[in-house]
């Protein structure tokens, strides 16, 4: 499928794989929609978007609140008409061993991770169920396959939202034409470890940093790779690690 001229929306867009997908796609001449909190930073790339010949539309918003994603949708159906595609990629990982109680930050992993994505979904469906196509992908985790120290939590929520996009594969793919996948990524170079704050965690972190993480434009490639199959070929799920991460 050639994306030329598909309106796009992806949340988290403001930094890493977000704002890496955002350029990717636009430089294949898709009009992205950006959403995130932080207005200054989608401002940023909404310039570099278009100094680079794309389109971008602006919503900020937070997609743990219904009604955020319900205007991002109405504002992206002004200006574009449609939507054609879905990434949710707005996530958290603050993680911490389950014996500190960290129990806000259990929630808040809930809230965006989970809810977040279900939001998602359920604002564009819609839309995508009238034009009888769409891709809705999901960013899950490799996380969703293995726990690992401290990411009881975090590993959950990525099981969940793994899960889920099966679910919707098998209810939405074979009726309306959407397809679903989820992208199931390793160890990857961006802000999501700023959120922790547990002190043995971050200690376990400087062994890792001894690795070479995949970039988030790793991440885009294979987004993008998902979204030109044609509509016939469901991408269900790329589970994509770093060459030196083991598990």
């Amino acid at each position: 499928m050639d994306i030329k001229g598909k309106v796009i929306i992806i949340t988290g867009a403001s930094s890493g794989i977000g704002e890496a997908t955002a350029l990717k796609l636009s430089n294949e001449g898709a009009k992205v929609v950006l959403t995130a909190r932080r207005k200054e930073k989608l401002e940023e790339l909404k310039k570099k978007i278009e100094g680079q010949g794309g389109e971008a539309l602006i919503v900020t918003g937070d997609v743990t609140k219904k009604s955020d994603y319900e205007e991002l949708v109405k504002k992206t159906l002004e200006e574009f008409k449609t939507i054609d595609a879905l990434i949710n990629n707005a996530g958290l990982m603050p993680l911490s061993f389950v014996e500190k109680l960290k129990t806000d930050e259990w929630e808040k992993m809930v809230d965006v991770n989970i809810k977040g994505v279900l939001n998602g979904v359920a604002a564009v469906l819609p839309t995508m169920i009238k034009n009888k196509s769409g891709n809705i992908i999901n960013i899950s985790s490799s996380a969703a396959h293995k726990y690992f120290p401290g990411g009881a939590v975090y590993c959950a929520t990525k099981s969940a939202v793994k899960m889920f996009s099966e679910g919707l594969r098998q209810e939405l793919a074979p009726k309306y034409g959407i397809n679903v996948t989820s992208i199931e990524p390793g160890a990857v170079s961006t802000e999501l470890t700023n959120t922790i704050t547990d002190e043995d965690i971050k200690e376990m972190f400087k062994d890792m940093q001894k690795m070479t993480f995949l970039e988030a434009e790793d991440i885009a490639e294979a987004i993008y790779y998902t979204l030109v199959q044609p509509a016939r070929a469901n991408i269900n799920d790329v589970f994509i690690m770093p060459t030196q991460q083991q598990q």
